[in-house]
């Protein structure tokens, strides 16, 4: 399976969030994750609007999931909160559903069939300030590994919290299948720029 590489939103409005994105889309960004916690689905859909229709097929929706259908979005995630309130029916057929876990134990024990998940923080955060990881880097390619050998249903793991270009490598050769980044791109100051650093260190 190809390695991914998606990219997550700044939680809080930013005024050149969209021009960058769409930049960012432009030069290759495969997947966005949109995700607002306090927004409104107004504010959502603005913000929808803004990007270039061709690439929204590219988004995925953290919250408001009737936009997803609207707007013929990539796929929904559901934060721990929502993982017991969504409804089926607020999924079309093909788009993706993902999740966010904290710890492996969490991804084994979950049945719900989600196309891929989020685990984190593999490393220190850089975005949230003393938010520090909690694993092994060396004892996690082995537990990645008995995972993905269990005979019922595994979803491939995305490795989440402090991705940059420095240690995106460490995470593919630990048996991750991709890596999201937040605070590497948002926080430099050329966030394209880093976002390519980033991939160009992927195999």
């Amino acid at each position: 399976m190809r390695f991914t590489l998606l990219l997550i939103s700044l939680p809080e409005e930013s005024p050149n969030e969209i021009p960058t994105l769409v930049q960012l889309f432009e030069v290759g960004l495969g997947l966005f994750h949109l995700r607002k916690p306090d927004w409104s689905e107004a504010q959502l859909e603005d913000y929808l609007l803004a990007v270039p229709a061709p690439f929204r097929s590219r988004i995925v929706l953290h919250s408001h999931y009737a936009l997803a259908q609207r707007y013929a979005l990539h796929g929904l995630h559901l934060p721990a909160r929502s993982r017991l309130t969504w409804r089926p029916s607020l999924r079309t057929a093909g788009q993706s559903l993902s999740t966010s876990f904290h710890a492996l134990e969490e991804v084994k024990q979950h049945r719900r069939r989600y196309d891929y998940v989020l685990l984190s923080p593999i490393f220190d955060s850089i975005s949230k300030v003393g938010y520090s990881s909690t694993f092994d880097l060396g004892s996690l390619p082995q537990a990645l590994q008995q995972l993905q050998r269990r005979p019922s249903y595994v979803p491939p793991v995305i490795a989440l919290g402090g991705i940059t270009a420095e240690n995106v490598s460490a995470a593919q050769q630990a048996g991750f299948s991709g890596a999201a980044v937040l605070g590497a791109v948002w926080q430099a100051p050329d966030p394209v720029a880093a976002f390519q650093a980033i991939r160009s260190k992927i195999s």
